[in-house]
């Protein structure tokens, strides 16, 4: 963690009150996050990941800053999750009826796109067809088959993502998030003490974040195999 600069938080100026606890020292004008409460954190945080996961829950990725957006997908991808590493669109927990419906038309027009459905319709129409599923696709592909809230959030950045966490604690689902020194613990019920602005320091901390939810599915996936093999057993003895 520390040659990955997970240390290093903003300037003494910018410091939110509310991570005092988590500071360790100012040197050079720069607050220095206390990486034994990074791990003491970090460990909270990913076992709850871990039990979520292992009880079948999704959990939702989101990172839309620009260092964060891709490291944040390749992540989630990793997992199997959805994800959300472009602008979250309001009303994606608040509204999710709506979300859900504009969701199932982009899945079933790219299905249709795929078999050749369209094939009838006129060459612009065809095209603004097109344009429309590529647009949706930009702005919700990550989360178009989330049929239901998740069991938790992960956020890669308190700042640039407020508005998800918001909607989270509304509607009642667990946020994790990586809090540099500037962030505003409201609203955030695993905080994970951390730089969430350099690359490296990124990867380190997504790299935990996926390792925690693969081993509850690794975890999930060994119960249900038992299942099946007591069940077969239990057959077989009939």
């Amino acid at each position: 963690m520390f040659k990955s600069g997970v240390h290093f938080g903003h300037s003494k100026s910018r410091k939110n009150p509310r991570m005092d606890e988590y500071i360790y020292a100012v040197r050079k004008n720069i607050s220095i996050i206390d990486l034994q409460k990074t791990v003491e954190k970090l460990k909270e945080a990913m076992a709850f990941l871990s039990e979520k996961a292992a009880a079948g829950e999704e959990i939702l990725f989101v990172g839309t800053k620009k260092q964060a957006k891709d490291l944040v997908e390749a992540a989630a991808k990793a997992c199997k999750e959805p994800y959300v590493k472009e602008r979250w669109l309001g009303g994606t927990f608040t509204n999710f009826k709506v979300l859900s419906e504009r969701a199932r038309f982009l899945r079933e027009g790219q299905e249709k796109m795929e078999k050749g459905e369209f094939a009838k319709y006129t060459k612009f129409e065809k095209m603004k067809i097109a344009q429309e599923l590529e647009r949706l696709e930009k702005k919700m592909g990550g989360i178009k088959e989330m049929r239901k809230l998740p069991g938790a959030v992960f956020v890669a950045g308190t700042i640039e993502d407020a508005l998800a966490i918001k909607e989270a604690e509304i509607k009642g689902v667990p946020v994790v998030a990586l809090v540099d020194s500037n962030a505003d613990l409201r609203g955030v019920d695993y905080p994970i003490p951390s730089n969430d602005d350099a690359v490296s320091s990124l990867k380190i901390m997504l790299s935990y974040i996926v390792k925690a939810v693969l081993e509850g599915k690794s975890k999930m996936k060994i119960v249900a195999d038992k299942k099946t093999n007591d069940s077969e057993l239990k057959d077989k003895q009939q």
